[in-house]
């Protein structure tokens, strides 16, 4: 690995141009005064990002796959491929803004207990995106999957879960951090290893956060470093009926947390 080489960012895509030249063209405006390179993984690859990526972004290193492999295995080949000291994983729905980055870097390069952070996410419209957790608890995917969301009690639950208990305006640690946007330094991740493959999608960075706590490093979010992301919720569409039997993404996160809690079944949680 060439010490020269500051920071790799890493785009994970699947079936979305369109915005994955939007994350790359804010990529490259917003990224300065430091050496990085940027990966690409993408799934299930058609022919215009190929031509998009071949054309348009020569010197970005293109990993496209022929199949659906799942978001683990895109982010685990980027990191295998990596040359940087740190690494900034981001789905292909980010648009970087002026001063994220360097945000992000500045937090992991201050205090080596921290193990993985994460920005502030808006939406485009400029409201706040709740992307940082507590862990979950068994009753948690119930609460929010079926009509039960409804009561109070449930809503107290979940609000817990979603920590809406602080102002998002404070750096703080926090279980764990939405996979859409995550840095790390390759040092950490030499000690906590690559993402679980058992994950296809979804939970797998609830996962990724506990392993590094569990590693006595901490997760942080920072709400200084600040990006928009376009997050579709797909698994959550059309109400839970509809969800339970015609929305497949319901299903695979139904069964991404069956994986987990039985991966950690009677296990105390790290923090």
């Amino acid at each position: 690995m060439s010490s020269q080489l500051l920071l790799t960012v890493a785009v994970h895509s699947y079936k979305n141009p369109e915005m994955l030249r939007m994350c790359l063209d804010s990529i490259f405006e917003h990224v300065r005064d430091i050496s990085f390179e940027v990966i690409v993984s993408d799934g299930a690859t058609e022919e215009e990002t190929y031509m998009m990526m071949r054309h348009d972004f020569p010197t970005v290193r293109f990993f496209p796959f022929v199949e659906n492999v799942g978001f683990s295995a895109l982010v685990n080949n980027s990191i295998e491929h990596a040359q940087g000291e740190y690494l900034f994983i981001i789905n292909a729905d980010i648009v970087l803004t002026l001063g994220g980055v360097d945000h992000l870097l500045s937090l992991l390069q201050s205090d080596s207990s921290i193990g993985v952070c994460g920005p502030k996410q808006l939406s485009f419209d400029g409201t706040l995106q709740y992307t940082c957790f507590r862990f979950y608890r068994m009753v948690t995917i119930l609460y929010r999957r079926t009509f039960l969301k409804k009561f109070s009690f449930v809503q107290r639950h979940l609000a817990w879960f979603t920590m809406n208990d602080f102002d998002h305006n404070t750096v703080r640690d926090v279980d764990w951090l939405l996979g859409s946007a995550l840095m790390m330094s390759r040092k950490s991740l030499d000690i906590v290893g690559l993402m679980d493959r058992r994950f296809f999608m979804y939970m797998e960075d609830v996962d990724w956060c506990r392993r590094f706590w569990e590693n006595n490093l901490r997760v942080v979010y920072d709400p200084h470093a600040v990006i928009y992301h376009y997050y579709g919720k797909g698994s959550a569409r059309g109400g839970f009926f509809y969800s339970l039997f015609f929305n497949r993404l319901t299903w695979v996160h139904i069964v991404s947390a069956v994986k987990y809690f039985r991966k950690y079944w009677r296990k105390s949680l790290p923090r």
